[in-house]
């Protein structure tokens, strides 16, 4: 009896000493939130705006020699991009006549011209549209379009793929311009030889006079249930809160940020680039993420502030071990979307590393931190949060893909420790812009009367758990679209290829779980042409000529007929939970086998292979 009791005093003590460490933690980062928070709001009240620009033209100045970032073996310092950035400016005031408020779509890979390119655009007052660089033809036309530019500006390791819609870039009147001495591509004009003959002298600022904290800075994109990515709408003011997360987690002006993310994200471009502009430190920019080369930069680079996804530690967990996985000097991860198991693998292995993870949307109004190393959440509510970014957890019905409401038409809260979507209420300090030239998908992610009558709330579209001690959990995604390899697949884009291919009638497309991996994978049900057979080679051929690597569906299924709800929605939740393992389904099922360049029959030996790792996903 005495020994329980012990062990219940004991038991009690550590909640208690738990409880105020969080409460001391909780504490510290309310209040580095309100001294940003001040910050924002006197940015707002400047007269004239004091932009993300205006800031890193200040620090050019306080700081002109220091780096401001490393990139494969080079480096260029504050002065050197601010003298750059002008250069881009008027080459391309003068070669496309640019003026203020005029959008420039930037296809480009990560490198620092990426980075100069934006300032020198932001010099002339002109909005930034960042096309990802995966994506082709319909897709790519789609993007340009519906920002409105009049403006491209790609590299020739993209010109094949600015090739294919050349024509129709023509038809439209655009100017295309490539960060090359030459090309030979007639309509595309070669722009370097332009950048370096112009003056670097700074410009004036009254070319971008008429630019507000409520003027469009950015435009993003992002997968949705249109099939077709959408341009989220990014204001001077949302990069600032955005860029604002590398302080609010500690990150200083002598830390060294090391980015191996996409610039055309909001994560490897706004927390990334722009929080590192905010902070006035030193970036190390990769081209693309490479777990082998990873540490080696860490050490080479003295790195003490890493970015990551949930894919980019896994990668790292994978590599062979070796005796200097603890030698780095990094001392912060920031990112989102890992699992706890690699979370924990990743600190046992690498060392202690203080986890940031974050959730968020480009175009949403919500967001988390998770500032106390709680292992497996995405965050944390405070008062202070819960003030400033008003939310709530509500009842959905995943079957219908839809909130559950009451009698009286309004939502139902879900209770502590449920799941429930996540909202956001749509305020004046916690706006929803929308997606640019798309009033249909801005409109179907505002949700009404949910607490109140006549009340409004962005839907997030994500499942969410928060538990008895205030941290949230990231569930699940609802909707037609899933998440693998860092992107976001709309599911219906995928199937619109799909249904291109000779023998296919209808697709049915959805993401199914792999242990072991991040996110789910794409999967497609589908019906086939009357008297057709499956045409393997045709069905490969459309996928890898229209899709990104990570849409393909990798498991095709083919069914009879596929179900579809009483308002013809296609189901999806069984499809889902049957995955596709061939030993369980008696449907045809195929792989889309990426040596072979075709898809083959799902095999057991195959499933084995894929669930033992022998074959990559």
């Amino acid at each position: 009896c005495g020994e329980a009791q012990d062990a219940v005093f004991f038991r009690s003590v550590v909640i208690v000493l738990l409880c105020c460490c969080c409460f001391f933690t909780d504490c510290a980062y309310m209040w580095r939130s309100i001294k940003l928070a001040i910050r924002i709001t006197k940015y707002k009240k400047c007269k004239p705006f004091y932009s993300l620009l205006d800031h890193f033209l200040d620090g050019a100045k306080r700081h002109p020699d220091k780096v401001f970032v490393h990139f494969e073996g080079r480096q260029c310092t504050y002065e050197e991009v601010d003298k750059q950035s002008a250069k881009v400016a008027r080459a391309l005031q003068a070669e496309a006549k640019l003026q203020e408020g005029d959008v420039v779509a930037i296809f480009l890979p990560n490198n620092p011209s990426y980075m100069w390119t934006f300032l020198g655009l932001a010099k002339l007052g002109c909005p930034a549209a960042l096309l990802n660089t995966n994506i082709r033809s319909k897709s790519l036309l789609h993007c340009f379009s519906c920002c409105g530019a009049k403006v491209l500006i790609t590299s020739p390791e993209l010109l094949s793929a600015v090739e294919e819609v050349l024509p129709t870039l023509k038809e439209q009147d655009i100017s295309v311009f490539i960060l090359a001495d030459s090309c030979s591509v007639p309509g595309i004009h070669p722009l370097s030889g332009k950048i370096k003959k112009a003056s670097d002298e700074p410009l004036s600022k009254e070319l971008r006079a008429n630019v507000t904290i409520r003027s469009t800075a950015l435009y993003i994109y992002t997968s949705g249930t249109t099939g077709l990515p959408k341009a989220a709408v990014v204001t001077h003011e949302r990069v600032w809160a955005a860029c604002l997360f590398q302080a609010a987690v500690g990150v200083t002006t002598d830390d060294i940020f090391y980015i191996n993310l996409p610039l055309y994200h909001s994560a490897g471009f706004l927390i990334g680039m722009a929080g590192s502009i905010e902070r006035g430190n030193t970036m190390v920019l990769k081209k693309k993420f490479s777990a082998s080369q990873f540490w080696d930069d860490c050490r080479k680079y003295n790195v003490t502030v890493m970015q990551y996804i949930g894919e980019t530690l896994r990668y790292l967990c994978n590599s062979p071990k070796k005796d200097t996985d603890k030698q780095h000097k990094v001392r912060l991860a920031m990112g989102n979307g890992v699992r706890t198991d690699i979370w924990t693998e990743f600190l046992n292995r690498f060392g202690d590393i203080q986890m940031r993870e974050l959730y968020g949307a480009t175009e949403g109004n919500i967001g988390f931190i998770n500032y106390t190393n709680k292992i497996g959440a995405v965050g944390r509510i405070n008062p202070l949060h819960k003030f400033f970014f008003p939310h709530t957890l509500i009842k959905f019905d995943v079957e219908k893909e839809e909130p559950i409401r009451n009698s009286e038409g309004l939502c139902v809260k879900a209770a502590r420790g449920e799941i429930g979507l996540l909202v956001g209420k749509v305020t004046k300090r916690s706006p929803f812009v929308g997606y640019a030239a798309n009033k249909t998908q801005t409109e179907k992610k505002r949700l009404r009367d949910v607490m109140k009558k006549g009340d409004l709330y962005f839907n997030t579209g994500d499942l969410m758990l928060i538990d008895s001690e205030n941290f949230v959990y990231f569930m699940d995604r609802v909707g037609d679209t899933f998440r693998w390899k860092g992107e976001n697949v709309a599911t219906s884009e995928v199937g619109d290829i799909l249904t291109t291919a000779n023998s296919i009638l209808e697709a049915n497309v959805y993401g199914v779980k792999v242990e072991g991996h991040e996110g789910r994978i794409g999967m497609a049900a589908v019906t086939l042409k009357e008297g057709e057979d499956f045409d393997c080679a045709d069905a490969y051929k459309q996928v890898v000529n229209y899709l990104p690597a990570y849409a393909r569906p990798r498991f095709i299924r083919i069914q009879p007929c596929l179900e579809v709800t009483g308002t013809f929605k296609m189901k999806k939740v069984k499809l889902v939970e049957e995955g596709f393992n061939p030993a369980n389904i008696s449907d045809p099922l195929y792989f889309l086998d990426t040596d072979k360049k075709t898809y083959v029959p799902l095999t057991e030996k195959i499933y084995n292979a894929i669930m033992s790792r022998e074959i990559k996903l």
